[in-house]
């Protein structure tokens, strides 16, 4: 009986282990799409089945990005990207936060609208979350799988709702949500990030696919003193940004419904937390409480907790 027990506790014993080395072997993963980066992004609609379409010409765009791992603990990674413009000219770009075995996600809604979930915590055992976030470090995505490792091939991917794109949330209006199946892949030369999206007509009673689009964003990793300037930038802004993300943690960390409003009084959030972001740039004793403060004014003037009639009464409608 118990040398039986010894061997229970012993197999326990190297399942931890083996769980434990994968995990790490994953972060590992993540951390490797850090550096400098030249990046291609390409896009093309695909298929649709709605009668008389008129498919949208190709989408192409390039650019150079330092990517890099601004917090790190044991359960947690964030990962911010800089876009870099002739050298010169900075930009914060896009910003993922990877969690394993998290169990709390904010699916998106419609209309800038999310509702939190919560998953079961076998679902999540042995899992990675990947949160996306805006320029101005609002939500934009959340997406929940296990990394894969089969035939020598090692990728992570998941399916998620999400806002309209960048590129086409000014200037389309025939379909109101995308759901992204985002797949990353590890290369000899970088890394990819592939989606499979689906562009689709929301309501209350249902969606419907209006067109597929694949998408291929391509990392090739560059030296490193490329992007040199993207590290000067973020060494005088880092301070403040890293505040914002303080505030929006805590603004979000009670709200089971978020609702953020294009605009306000003829104001965009981005551009106002990223005027008064110049105000601190440089600044190396930026008082925490009086910057909190004005980052969470500007924040609160934004949201609202009053649901839309599609946030109260959509149905839950199954993923493709």
């Amino acid at each position: 009986m118990k040398t039986t027990f010894l061997s229970l506790l012993s197999f326990i014993s190297l399942i931890a282990m083996a769980q434990t080395s994968q995990k790490s072997e994953e972060k590992d993963f993540i951390k490797q799409m850090c550096g400098c980066y030249k990046v291609d992004f390409e896009y093309a609609e695909t298929f649709s089945g709605v009668e008389d379409y008129e498919y949208q010409d190709r989408y192409s765009a390039h650019g150079l990005e330092w990517i890099f791992a601004d917090e790190e603990e044991a359960d947690k990674i964030v990962i911010q990207h800089l876009l870099v413009i002739n050298d010169t000219t900075i930009i914060k770009h896009w910003r993922q936060d990877w969690l394993y075995e998290n169990t709390d996600l904010l699916t998106y809604q419609q209309k800038l609208e999310w509702k939190r979930e919560t998953l079961s915590r076998d679902k999540a055992t042995g899992t990675w979350t990947q949160k996306v976030y805006q320029v101005d470090d609002s939500p934009r995505y959340q997406g929940n799988a296990h990394w894969v490792h089969v035939d020598g091939k090692t990728y992570w991917e998941s399916q998620t709702y999400a806002p309209l794109p960048r590129r086409e949330y000014t200037k389309r209006s025939d379909y109101n949500v995308m759901l992204r199946t985002n797949k990353h892949k590890m290369t000899n030369t970088g890394h990819v990030h592939e989606l499979d999206n689906a562009k689709v007509i929301r309501s209350s009673e249902g969606e419907e696919v209006l067109v597929w689009e694949k998408g291929m964003n391509t990392y090739t990793k560059v030296d490193d003193n490329k992007c040199d300037p993207a590290k000067n930038w973020w060494k005088n802004n880092q301070a403040y940004w890293r505040h914002v993300r303080i505030v929006w943690d805590e603004v979000l960390s009670d709200q089971d419904y978020v609702n953020i409003s294009k605009k306000v009084d003829g104001k965009t959030l981005w551009k106002e937390l990223f005027a008064l972001g110049d105000t601190y740039a440089g600044q190396e004793d930026i008082k925490e409480k009086k910057v909190q403060k004005k980052i969470k004014k500007i924040i609160k003037d934004f949201l609202t907790d009053q649901q839309t009639e599609f946030a109260s009464n959509t149905k839950t409608s199954a993923k493709y």
